[in-house]
């Protein structure tokens, strides 16, 4: 009984709160100062990360992008190693079944 009140209760609040979010993101003098907002944030995180690397580069400790670049260098070396086991297993298998006088 005390969830069914409570879901009902929850629809109602749910409905009027949607509608009015909606109206109130539609508004242009919403979004003009909230897409602005959204713009220096993002510009000061570019600058924040482009010091953070130029600190880091400076000590001469890896950045991130260096950290990125030779974990996906190291990847691929580790790829191009079990292939080559894979074919060294093959060959060795198919020098197993080949008779003798081959």
């Amino acid at each position: 009984m005390s969830w069914d009140t409570w879901k009902q209760g929850f629809s109602a609040w749910e409905k009027s709160t949607s509608s009015y979010v909606e109206k109130m993101l539609s508004n242009p003098g919403v979004l003009g100062p909230a897409a602005a907002l959204l713009t220096a944030v993002v510009k000061t995180k570019t600058a924040s990360d482009r010091a953070m690397s130029a600190w880091w580069s400076m000590w001469g400790l890896p950045t991130r992008n260096d950290q990125e670049r030779s974990l996906h260098k190291l990847n691929q070396l580790e790829s191009r190693l079990a292939d080559l086991e894979e074919q060294l297993a093959a060959t060795r298998t198919a020098a197993r079944t080949q008779p003798e006088g081959r």
